[in-house]
């Protein structure tokens, strides 16, 4: 459950009493045929002769005129609590409280479909049990690996040292007792040679004086011949140490240690890389057992948005109350319906105050300033009017009015804040906005089907005695019915309500507007938003390319006017593709008034059908 404080502002406030034209979009072609049947049913080419002695004529008068734009709107709270879906993708709504019921903070507004998030639930408690046990086991192989890995280091280290220690009692102990040991062999041997060379000696003479026999003397003699192969043997066995046993046996012991300790350092490796492995194994398992319980921990969350409780007092307004969705997405809230992530269920106001929402559109965008006073009229309370004041404009146009049945359709976003006491006034009420953009006193206000241009210049037609003659005029602003003429006709003069077509687009010397060159400057003023251009020739917004019900202005050709020939018949296919271009223009209200008009001068209303030409011809 999301509760934020929201400007009502930022929600979309759409009337739903929408006109015709907004719902569907109007098809050019049957536009085109309407507009051609309605201009050739209403319009007189006779002539100015004609033109002169039945055209109506408007008496130009002093007076009061307000410049206003009035849009409708829909009620809307000024600050409120949205409440929206949190439950991931879409769910059902299984209840949810009746709309305008207050309710206390803590009341249960909306309860979703809970039955498939209590499955994810257990499942996903089964996957944190599993995670937990790989955790553990993975924690228990890393310390039997470390233990291993200690032992067989210290396995090695222990055949390094005994190897070192192998080679230094060899060299320092084994060996210098060796050589000692040989070297007192010799000694003895020398000594017993020596011996048994004396005794020999002795022995021959004995023999010769016939003291000893001779087996004596050959004893002897033997004896002597052992003593010399014992000399020689002890000699060979140090020989054979000094230049053989010492070296190799030195070598192997000296390789021994070098083996043990290069033993040592791959036990070593060995140990770290088994360490390392099982401690990244077990941080896996450590994420991966967070990631499970922060998947259970979102799981029961989600478990308990299924339930929307009241954040704060208030009274119960639904999301959809007020909304106009081109789309056909707003369902009605009720149990049943399946409702998406983030979309908006409930709101609940926590002030009195009160905004309304309009859509001005770009032709009035000018005119309307933050800081306006409006006045605003409800239909659900006729007889009362309230005030208010713009308190902001949507610096971009309504990106949903491209679904709206018109792409080319540009409104911008206004909020309107009302002041003074809102009895009776509750949110989703449509109203009516009438911004007020300027009150002028005793100014000439004249019809705007009364303008038209001629030669990119604002141009009336005066009636002067028998005589109608094109007067250039500077227009000031326009309120979509009267505009304020500032110079070029005085009060009382009489100006001709159904100006020519022909000339519309000629410039004063009789030429054509388009073959001459580039119109001169309008050196009039526009306005808040260049409504001169508006309010009369191509742009007029009362009543379309040129209001009065005339339709789409004909371009003549050079010169024409008063002194050439008017159009005979059937228009153009020139005039044709003018009035065309023209009327897709034309914002929405002019098309509207421009349908009223020819209602008007044809008797009554033509079949509005659903914007098919067929429709249209029936």
């Amino acid at each position: 459950m999301t509760a934020t404080i929201t400007t009502a502002g930022n929600a979309t406030a759409q009337s739903r009493n929408t006109p015709w034209w907004r719902s569907w979009p109007v098809l050019t072609g049957a536009v085109i045929v309407i507009l051609v049947l309605g201009i050739f049913g209403f319009v007189d080419f006779s002539g100015p002769e004609s033109i002169s002695n039945n055209s109506p004529i408007y008496i130009a008068e002093r007076g009061h005129l307000t410049i206003n734009v009035t849009e409708s709107g829909t009620i809307q709270a000024r600050e409120q609590v949205v409440l929206k879906s949190e439950v991931e993708g879409q769910t059902t709504i299984i209840w949810i409280v009746e709309e305008g019921k207050h309710v206390e903070k803590g009341d249960l507004l909306v309860e979703l479909d809970a039955s498939q998030r209590q499955d994810e639930l257990l499942d996903q408690q089964i996957r944190v049990q599993n995670a937990e046990a790989d955790y553990v086991r993975a924690r228990e192989a890393l310390e039997i690996t470390r233990s291993q890995g200690e032992s067989n280091v210290a396995k090695a280290q222990l055949d390094y040292d005994f190897a070192q220690q192998d080679l230094k009692k060899y060299v320092e102990g084994e060996h210098p007792k060796e050589l000692e040991e040989l070297e007192a062999k010799i000694k003895l041997a020398e000594a017993d040679l020596e011996d048994s060379q004396k005794t020999v000696e002795w022995s021959k003479k004995l023999f010769e004086e016939k003291y000893i026999a001779e087996a004596d003397l050959t004893r002897d003699e033997l004896s002597y011949e052992r003593a010399k192969l014992d000399l020689s043997t002890a000699k060979a066995n140090l020989d054979l140490l000094k230049n053989y046993t010492y070296g190799r046996t030195v070598r192997q012991l000296e390789s021994d240690v070098d083996q043990t300790k290069m033993a040592l350092d791959r036990v070593k490796r060995q140990a770290n890389a088994n360490l390392v492995q099982d401690q990244a194994d077990l941080q896996a398992r450590e994420l991966e057992l967070q990631r499970q319980k922060e998947r259970l921990a979102k799981d029961e969350d989600q478990l308990e948005k299924t339930k929307i409780y009241a954040p704060t007092a208030g009274m119960v307004v639904y999301a959809t109350t007020g909304r106009d969705d081109r789309r056909g997405n707003d369902e009605p809230l009720e149990a049943g319906r399946s409702v998406r992530e983030r979309e908006e269920l409930i709101n609940l106001p926590t002030a009195n105050s009160m905004l309304v929402n309009v859509k001005v559109h770009e032709s009035s965008l000018k005119k309307v300033k933050v800081g306006q006073r409006v006045r605003i009229t409800i239909n659900a309370l006729p007889g009362r009017q309230f005030w208010g004041r713009v308190a902001r404009i949507a610096p971009l146009p309504d990106a949903q009015s491209f679904w709206r049945g018109n792409p080319d359709l540009k409104v911008y976003n206004t909020e309107i804040h009302l002041d003074g006491q809102l009895e009776g006034v509750r949110t989703g009420m449509t109203c009516k906005a009438e911004i007020i953009v300027e009150s002028l006193e005793d100014v000439i206000s004249i019809p705007v089907q009364c303008v038209v241009r001629i030669g990119n210049q604002p141009t009336v037609y005066v009636k002067h005695g028998g005589r109608i003659e094109p007067v250039q005029v500077e227009l000031g602003l326009d309120n979509k019915d009267r505009v304020h003429i500032k110079s070029g006709i005085s009060e009382g003069d009489h100006v001709l309500t159904n100006p020519p077509l022909q000339d519309a687009g000629v410039k004063p010397n009789g030429g054509d507007a388009a073959s001459n060159g580039p119109p001169p400057e309008d050196k009039s003023e526009q306005g808040a938003s260049g409504e001169s251009e508006r309010a009369g020739g191509p742009k007029t917004e009362a009543g379309g390319p040129q209001a009065g019900g005339q339709g789409p202005q004909a371009g003549g050709e050079p010169g024409s006017g008063w002194n050439g020939q008017q159009p005979q018949g059937q228009p153009t296919a020139e005039q044709r593709e003018e009035m065309r271009k023209r009327f897709e223009n034309m914002t929405p209200e002019q098309r509207e008034e421009l349908r009223k008009r020819m209602e008007q001068r044809q008797g009554g209303p033509r079949p509005q059908g659903n914007g098919d030409p067929q429709d249209q011809q029936k």
